[in-house]
């Protein structure tokens, strides 16, 4: 059986290679793009075709290698092994013909053009926003449109190339590193604090360790939301499940729900919080310090992109200066 199965896919694979030059890349995208969004309806509006476009663009494609790519499930369809097994090369496919294009333009003159940048807003707040103000008076001929989105958003964007750079934090749900749509590469880790009150007993401490937090109420993010994820790890990890007093999605709500003493909170280092409010911060010691983890990301094989490394030499430039100061 184990053999039959080889044998088919081998069959799959040749007709895939005989079909290469013939094979509109256009339905190719279309299949990763019902592989990426889960649904045909989901991946249609992303690529501004109507539902029975997208289906047809995938019909077509079937027909074209004999093998069915979409079968039901209930009330929706499910990606067949074929198309498993295109998809792997779809993605290699796409990712070799970004670099090539990479090429090209490298060959070409000064860096110009439309660059569509998403990030989240601590991301735009420290680094896109200044980089950007780098980028229009070395480049005057880039024209970058700035807009604020979470991870997910931020890669579903990249893929259907509503964005061409992002500036995510890492979490449970990002696609992992070696995604070969993606190319990720690390920036830098923002470690969160612990802020009480300023007449908290804790507050005229210079740092405490996360188990020294046990016993009080925490007022921590909504549930599914990346910051609570890292509190809960890091509370975990120190020993002890957090007491929920409040949750709030804002770091300027949860700092004025901590001033007014209804609870601890742990708040990233590079998140601004309203000046006005008695607040201290006090850096964690010990091996539970909790991080955000920043990631420069683009479509695999557009990194070396004259216009989109410009913006990535002025994203780390920021971020060296940052550093220093």
């Amino acid at each position: 059986m184990h053999r039959n199965k080889v044998k088919v896919n081998i069959c799959f694979l040749h007709r895939i290679v005989k079909l290469n030059f013939m094979i509109d890349l256009r339905r190719l995208h279309v299949l990763r793009a019902v592989s990426h969004y889960g649904t045909v309806t989901a991946a249609a509006k992303a690529l501004h075709l109507s539902p029975s476009a997208a289906s047809q663009q995938i019909r077509q494609l079937a027909k074209e290698l004999e093998v069915t790519l979409l079968e039901p499930q209930g009330r929706n369809v499910r990606l067949t092994a074929a198309a498993h097994i295109l998809l792997s090369h779809a993605d290699a496919i796409e990712a070799r013909w970004r670099r090539a294009e990479t090429e090209l333009y490298a060959t070409g003159t000064e860096p110009g053009g439309q660059l569509r940048l998403c990030g989240f807003s601590t991301a735009i707040a420290t680094l896109l926003a200044p980089a950007t103000e780098q980028l229009h008076v070395r480049y005057p001929a880039i024209n970058v449109q700035l807009r604020e989105a979470n991870a997910s958003e931020c890669f579903d964007q990249l893929f259907s190339g509503d964005a061409d750079v992002a500036v995510v934090e890492s979490n449970l749900d990002s696609p992992p590193l070696d995604d070969i749509r993606f190319d990720q590469q690390a920036l830098f880790n923002d470690p969160f604090d612990v802020v009480v009150s300023a007449d908290h007993p804790f507050a005229d401490l210079e740092t405490i360790s996360l188990e020294k937090t046990a016993r009080e109420a925490w007022i921590l993010g909504l549930p599914a939301s990346a910051s609570r994820q890292h509190v809960l790890a890091a509370c975990s990890n120190a020993g002890f499940s957090p007491s929920i007093a409040h949750e709030a999605s804002e770091w300027p709500v949860v700092a004025a729900l901590v001033a007014h003493r209804l609870g601890i909170a742990l708040i990233p280092r590079l998140a601004e919080l309203p000046p006005h409010l008695p607040l201290t911060r006090i850096p964690i010691v010990g091996p539970h310090t909790p991080f955000r983890h920043f990631l420069s990301c683009t479509r695999r094989g557009e990194r070396e992109h004259p216009t989109i490394a410009a913006i990535l030499s002025a994203i780390d430039e920021v971020n060296d200066a940052r550093n220093k100061s």
